[in-house]
């Protein structure tokens, strides 16, 4: 078997036009060498697997060239790389500073490159700054560090700074189909792109996840392949949940969610992978930011897609959503229920009975109708009230002298007291006001007032003709009511009918958006008993009492869509309840005796208290 090389190391760039994504740097230090104006000390810091080894090499190699030497000459004689993690001590600083006074025998230079520079000693750094600050001419010192903040100032101010950036993903992706074209993989897209982002701008890492890969497909690489093996939670998963979310369907959202963390994912990565999402889908809906979002080509097509679906005010309170439950994940101590409880507020942004609710909201404000809008309109108030004035009024004219009621009689022949200021004015007869349109004005004037029942000659008694005539008129309403209650339909019904009536209600409810009494009308199928009386078991006297407050909406239902208006509900309570008591010592003798005499007996012989 051959001997594997990992790609890091068999494509590491040979020159400076090879380097992925430091072409600032890169530029900098060719110009540095074509005019000879390079400092004696450089520090190279930036993140892991940038290429700052790798151009301290290049670097190295550049400087001692001269043209006439062979392609593969590598100079090892004139480059030395030490590793300050194991070499850390003072001794190891001065073996070096004895080692720069030799010049070179080939080439011009010595270049000493110190890995993890940071790792140095205080007492070594401080014996490397004569050497560092005035070193040999033919000496140049590179240091590579990823923590640049743990070198002492001191070592800082006699360096030239070299800050690496992280390689984008578009860069790593790029250099990723130049590595499968020379090995002759074929990689999809999307694919390259999902390990250009887990390698979090490191080349090296996305070469060694690029590697693996490879051994676990072949030589054709493709987005399931590559999220599989890296287990990650790829595009699909975000823009399945994004659907289910405008769909308003609550229950396969949270279905998603338990696969997602059967799967071994955290659900906070998961809650910020979707907050990222919707931040995709937002700048996708402006042609100036579409640029911003690094994804392949086929996934930039469906974001567009999906973003036409969605609106801004939605997606705001998407990202704002996501981005809190991001921040309380940690401090929360049931994070399960946190991230369920924001996949049920997303998905709830545009339910229909959320702006039903809003609209009831809107038209609860109360409104004040003044008592002119009741002007010329006849208003039926209660049999009760109407009976309670005309006592009133029969029991003032009883206290006064009664007033008789012309029948034919013209108005000047009706008798009155002799010395009364209008005996000699005739009486007109004039229409009574009806009682009920000056109850209706009392009861919306501003003020309540006391009513007057001072009889006055447009008032009549309560045994007037017209009096009479509406107790009539109100006697014989009740008997037509009578009658057609008498006629209402009595259609003959199954227990089946009768449980989807009761499913068609629960439905009725939950559409309206009073979910919670759906849950309870829900708790138990209807049985028939007699014809028509529907019975329920409910487990508690509390969820009875719940449904009987709305027991009349139910019953008008069911017997509009049975055509049965005999149908009642009775609603029993399965509950059992057991008293407990709290038995005093001498109780607990006494029971213990008549299950077993003996004891009295033993109480005696050891003479024993209770």
């Amino acid at each position: 078997m051959e001997h594997f090389i990992v790609s890091a190391r068999k494509y590491r760039p040979q020159a400076f036009q090879d380097v992925v994504g430091q072409q600032a740097i890169t530029n900098t230090l060719l110009n540095a060498i074509n005019n000879n104006h390079l400092a004696q000390a450089l520090l190279f810091t930036g993140p892991r697997g940038v290429g700052k080894t790798t151009c301290a090499r290049i670097l190295a190699k550049m400087i001692n060239s001269d043209g006439t030497e062979s392609p593969d000459e590598d100079f090892a004689f004139n480059i030395f790389e030490l590793d300050a993690a194991s070499n850390n001590s003072v001794d190891d600083i001065r073996s070096l500073i004895d080692q720069v006074r030799i010049p070179p025998q080939v080439g011009k230079y010595k270049v000493y490159i110190i890995d993890e520079v940071h790792m140095l000693s205080s007492n070594a750094f401080n014996a490397f700054l004569k050497t560092l600050e005035e070193p040999p001419k033919h000496a140049i010192f590179i240091l590579a560090t990823t923590e640049k903040h743990k070198i002492i100032p001191t070592i800082l101010s006699r360096c030239q700074i070299f800050d690496f950036k992280r390689i984008t993903v578009g860069d790593a992706k790029e250099y990723l189909k130049y590595i499968a074209g020379l090995q002759g993989v074929e990689a999809d897209d999307d694919a390259l792109h999902i390990i250009a982002q887990k390698a979090d701008g490191a080349m090296r890492d996305a070469l060694s996840i690029f590697d693996r890969v490879v051994s676990f497909s072949g030589n054709n690489l493709t987005r399931q392949a590559v999220s599989e093996n890296l287990n990650v939670l790829d595009y699909e998963t975000y823009f399945t949940s994004t659907d289910l979310i405008l769909k308003n369907n609550i229950p396969q959202l949270l279905l998603q969610f338990n696969e997602i963390t059967a799967k071994g994912f955290d659900g906070h990565h998961y809650v910020t992978g979707l907050a990222s999402h919707f931040r995709d889908l937002m700048v996708c809906k402006n042609e100036a930011t579409i640029s911003l979002l690094e994804v392949g080509e086929q996934t930039k097509a469906k974001y567009l897609e999906q973003s036409r679906k969605t609106s801004l005010s939605f997606l705001l309170k998407a990202i704002d959503l996501a981005n809190s439950t991001d921040l309380k994940y940690k401090a929360s101590k049931n994070q399960r229920l946190l991230v369920e409880l924001c996949l049920m507020q997303l998905a709830s942004i545009l339910a229909p009975a959320d702006q039903n609710d809003q609209q009831e909201k809107k038209n609860d404000k109360p409104r004040i109708i003044p008592p002119a809008h009741f002007k010329g309109f006849q208003i039926d108030l209660p049999q009760k009230r109407v009976e309670t004035v005309e006592k009133a009024i029969e029991k003032h004219a009883e206290s006064t002298p009664p007033i008789q009621e012309p029948s034919s009689l013209p108005a000047a022949t009706i008798d009155t007291p002799s010395d009364s200021p209008i005996a000699s004015e005739p009486i007109a007869k004039t229409e009574p006001i009806p009682i009920e349109t000056k109850e209706a004005v009392e009861e919306v004037s501003p003020t309540p007032k006391t009513p007057k029942l001072n009889i006055s000659s447009k008032r009549v008694s309560g045994l007037s003709l017209s009096s009479i005539s509406r107790k009539k008129e109100h006697e014989k309403s009740k008997e037509d009511r009578q009658v057609d209650e008498e006629n209402l339909p009595t259609e003959p019904f199954t227990e089946k009918q009768a449980q989807d009536a009761w499913e068609a209600y629960i439905k009725k409810l939950q559409n309206k958006g009073q979910k919670n009494m759906a849950s309870i009308v829900g708790i138990d199928q209807p049985v028939l008993r007699d014809k028509k009386t529907l019975v329920v078991e409910y487990p508690n006297d509390t969820m009875r009492v719940e449904l009987e407050r709305s027991k009349a909406p139910l019953l008008k239902f069911l017997r509009a869509q049975l055509q049965n208006y005999d149908v009642d509900i009775l609603v029993e309570v399965n509950e059992t309840a057991t008293k407990k008591y709290a038995f005093t010592p001498r109780e607990k003798y006494e029971k213990l005796k008549e299950k077993n005499p003996l004891i009295e007996t033993l109480r005696q012989t050891f003479d024993l208290d209770i």
